[in-house]
């Protein structure tokens, strides 16, 4: 039993040479006429509130600053995840939004975030020598050698 679509490129092998070839070149010419950016901008929908409190130990830091603040940017909308890690002296909470959420918005919300957790009863220390930074990823801070 024959099966026609497979023996036809057989016994005409040049004409699939020629399909191949005419296929390649049409794909190469297509990715040479793609438009290329050398330093396309790049913004990462993730705002970090970084807190610095000296003398207070990991578990302080965790009770005492991160969860507060993770406390009041779970009330925002948009967020898809909030993460943090507590250390000697040094609280991160790094909260991670939807692709679709503007960085320039999100930073203002989670700055209001962070007001409202200073001025919450139940919120951050008053004695902070510092207010918490908040700070966005912006990769063309970052040096990079091409």
């Amino acid at each position: 039993m024959k099966f026609n679509p497979s023996i036809w490129p057989i016994n005409n092998r040049t004409s699939i040479y020629v399909l191949t070839i005419i296929i390649t070149l049409i794909g190469l010419f297509s990715y040479m006429n793609l438009p290329k950016e050398q330093f396309p901008e790049v913004k990462f929908p993730q705002i970090i509130v970084q807190t610095i409190n000296p003398g207070t130990s990991p578990e302080n830091m965790e009770n005492l600053v991160s969860k507060p603040i993770e406390k009041q940017l779970k009330n925002i909308s948009g967020i898809k995840k909030v993460t943090s890690n507590s250390f000697q002296d040094f609280s991160v909470v790094i909260a991670e939004f939807n692709t679709d959420v503007k960085v320039e918005k999100a930073k203002q919300d989670v700055s209001d975030a962070v007001d409202k957790a200073k001025s919450d009863p139940n919120g951050l220390p008053k004695n902070l020598p510092n207010d918490p930074e908040v700070k966005d990823i912006d990769v063309s801070e970052f040096p990079f050698d091409l």
